[in-house]
């Protein structure tokens, strides 16, 4: 690895660390924002001369305190600042900031930096924008491409957020256990929305939004350094990685849904795979089944099928089943469906798929299934309808043109 990407990798590495550390010193998330982006500059200009620290994130925590305290001392004008033997180098300060961070303050001051973001009182959109600015480093203009909104727009979503967090007056100690618990889930579900923005990247937009996939992977694996017994996690990693392991194959070379029956599975990503089952057989041996690691689980079961015709859809039918009980949602129920209509036929599933109208009339995949299912039962003017309706809620062009495909076939 070159000196200017090994760079960038280990500031990209300790950017959560850091970032956190400084948080928890000055309580300022622009302060400890602005100090870590000054320690980075540093960085490039003296690494590269002197060799890297023995410490990456204790150097630059150092660093940047100490330029934000240079900051508050011009802010302020005044003299109230804690001694200068409190804050200076003339001991070895940076291993003392590296003997604390391998102990219990890493794991508290990232988890506080992630709860931060994933404060109660902040928009979902408001969240993913943060974490990513904040944890993840993402430049704004990146974070709004992958949104596909103006770099102003996201920049007023950023600073609202901030804002909303300043004005809560949250608290910056470290997590309790009981927090750690409540809001670990929250966290986890921060992490899968992220990834989800990429996911659903079709089309011109894949090339900005698919990047997503991997920032939510690495925080995923950030969250397994910090709780490395949590199944649950080990379950949403799995689940992360089995899912983007398919993105070569998910649509064709002009940017059209390639549905899983019809991927190419040589171009699935088997080192992706094969990691992602590693991780859901280790948290299946803690006994202590939640709803990522059903939904890996299911995942699995369609990598380890070198064929569409191996697909064990009697255990994905199950799996399912498990997920209806654990996290009852129409959606759920859909993608059951999909299943039963393997097993049992387009009737039977039809038959499910029907009651959910109510609750999926604006949801694009319910009335594309439901065509497909009537298309294939022969009852092509309720199909027609059914795709028409589909059409109407497409999200992208990628989605339009494959419900177009099933227009012209029953023409």
């Amino acid at each position: 690895m070159d000196e200017a990407r090994w760079i960038g990798t280990t500031l990209t590495a300790a950017r959560p660390q850091a970032v956190a550390a400084l948080l928890r010193y000055f309580r300022d998330l622009d302060l400890a924002e602005e100090a870590f982006q000054e320690a980075c500059l540093r960085a490039l200009k003296t690494w590269p001369q002197n060799g890297p620290p023995r410490d990456a994130a204790a150097w630059l925590v150092f660093v940047g305190r100490n330029v934000a305290l240079d900051t508050v001392r011009r802010q302020a004008k005044q003299t109230g600042l804690p001694p200068e033997e409190a804050f200076s180098d003339t001991e070895d300060t940076e291993a003392e900031i590296a003997e604390r961070m391998d102990g219990s303050h890493y794991r508290d001051d990232v988890l506080r930096l992630l709860f931060i973001c994933c404060h109660p009182e902040l928009p979902t959109t408001q969240q993913i924008a943060l974490a990513l600015r904040i944890v993840s480093g993402l430049s704004v203009k990146q974070i709004a491409r992958a949104f596909l909104v103006g770099e102003a727009a996201m920049e007023q979503r950023i600073t609202r957020a901030k804002a909303r967090i300043a004005r809560a007056d949250v608290p910056f100690e470290a997590p309790g256990a009981v927090e750690r618990s409540e809001r670990l889930g929250v966290v986890a579900a921060m992490v899968y929305l992220v990834f989800n923005e990429g996911y659903s990247a079709a089309g011109d937009t894949s090339a900005a939004r698919e990047p997503l996939c991997d920032e939510a992977i690495r925080l995923a694996r950030l969250l397994l350094r910090l709780f490395p017994a949590e199944p649950e996690i080990m379950g949403l990693t799995a689940l992360m990685l089995l899912q983007h392991a398919r993105t070569a194959a998910r649509f064709d070379a002009d940017g059209a849904v390639v549905l899983l029956d019809s991927q190419d599975r040589a171009l699935w990503n088997r080192p992706m795979i094969a990691e992602g089952l590693a991780l859901l057989d280790k948290a299946m041996r803690h006994r202590r089944p939640g709803p990522y690691q059903v939904q890996a689980a299911i995942a699995a079961l369609h990598a380890r099928a070198t064929t569409p015709e191996e697909t064990d859809w009697a255990q994905i039918d199950l799996l399912y089943g498990t997920l209806e009980i654990m996290q009852p949602s129409p959606v759920v129920t859909l993608n059951r469906a999909v299943a039963i209509s393997k097993l049992r036929g387009p009737e039977a599933a039809l038959a499910m798929v029907e009651p959910l109208g109510d609750k999926l009339s604006g949801y694009f995949h319910y009335h594309g299934l439901r065509g497909a299912l009537l298309m294939q039962l022969g009852r092509n003017k309720e199909a027609r309808e059914g795709f028409m309706a589909a059409i109407g809620l497409a999200t992208t062009p990628a989605e339009a043109a494959h419900i177009r495909t099933h227009l012209d076939a029953l023409k």
